[in-house]
């Protein structure tokens, strides 16, 4: 008798030719996958770069919604986000033509710029940053000093070099409400007080609630991330900078290092501080800050955002100089 054997049936594959033709299938559908992501990648990504110049539009006009109308008194303008200690009338004053934002960084030293910034109609410096013992690299002149809320102690320690001294300059403090409010004589706004008791013809002026709100809702805005959730201080530079988009016509930025700086290889190592040497690197501040999951100083996103706002404001940043800016 002849063995017995199954009959193979028209239209089938024996079982040896059914795995060499799965694996085609199988390579086949991985290859129209691929095929069909690499579009869909590469249709975002046109998409992206047509779209970026629009967005970035659309975040402009935002932060010019944001704004508060500016009025005009007596031929000078009154900007309503100041609020002058103890009385609580607004900052009124003129516009100026040319301001010079002058940065505390350590970028500053041997830069030898500070006549080129004593030539601009107004000067506008950040928290303790002294320009005693700098003139030559910083200038002298002091229009407006920004200063944060935990750097009014460091200002006390030199009185006679800060208010008794320096009488023409307007000092503009921000902080959060609960250390600056008029109404509930919140810590840091109490100690105004006593300064300005002590000298009277000091200009003190805070930023107000509605302010420091707004100055939120601008990080928002540019960076997509909420302040507070995301764990970020806003910076003094951020509130000058600001500060200076509103008073000043022309910008000119001082020592202020852009964004890819901090990234690039073999840059120079500068002090955080241009007067406190040796102390703090300053790009190891900003990669630290940047970095801390809570309570940073986001140094470099703020740049960021400074680069965009240079293409469409009178912004120019002076030693360093940033491409496209």
């Amino acid at each position: 008798m002849k063995p017995h054997s199954t009959p193979v049936r028209q239209g089938t594959v024996p079982d040896s030719q059914d795995k060499p033709v799965a694996d085609k299938i199988l390579k086949l559908k991985t290859l129209v996958h691929l095929f069909l992501t690499l579009v869909i990648l590469s249709t975002c990504t046109v998409l992206y770069i047509l779209l970026c110049p629009q967005l970035r539009w659309l975040r402009y006009r935002r932060l010019e919604e944001h704004k508060r109308p500016l009025v005009t008194v007596s031929g000078a303008l009154s900007f309503e986000g100041y609020s002058r200690v103890p009385d609580g009338k607004p900052l009124v004053r003129s516009q100026c033509r040319q301001c010079a934002l002058v940065s505390s960084s350590g970028q500053m030293l041997g830069s030898r710029l500070g006549k080129e910034i004593d030539r601009m109609e107004c000067v506008l410096r950040m928290n303790q940053a002294p320009t005693n013992g700098y003139e030559e690299d910083v200038g002298m002149k002091s229009t407006i000093r920004v200063v944060s809320h935990t750097s009014i102690p460091l200002l006390l320690r030199n009185q006679s070099y800060f208010f008794k001294q320096s009488r023409e300059t307007i000092y503009v403090v921000w902080g959060p409400m609960r250390m600056m409010s008029r109404e509930k004589g919140g810590l840091t706004y109490r100690t105004l007080q006593e300064v300005k008791e002590m000298y009277p013809s000091l200009q003190i002026y805070t930023l107000t609630e509605r302010m420091m709100a707004y100055c939120d809702e601008v990080f928002q805005d540019e960076t997509g991330k909420n302040r507070m959730k995301s764990g970020s201080f806003l910076s003094t530079g951020w509130f000058t900078m600001i500060l200076a988009m509103e008073l000043c016509e022309q910008i000119f930025v001082f020592g202020m290092v852009s964004d890819s700086y901090c990234r690039e290889k073999n840059h120079p190592r500068v002090p955080y501080h241009y007067f406190e040497k040796g102390k703090l690197d300053e790009c190891r501040m900003y990669l630290a800050h940047e970095r801390a999951p809570r309570g940073g100083h986001r140094f470099i996103t703020e740049k960021t955002v400074f680069s965009h706002w240079a293409k469409r404001r009178n912004i120019v940043f002076n030693h360093t100089s940033w491409a496209g800016g």
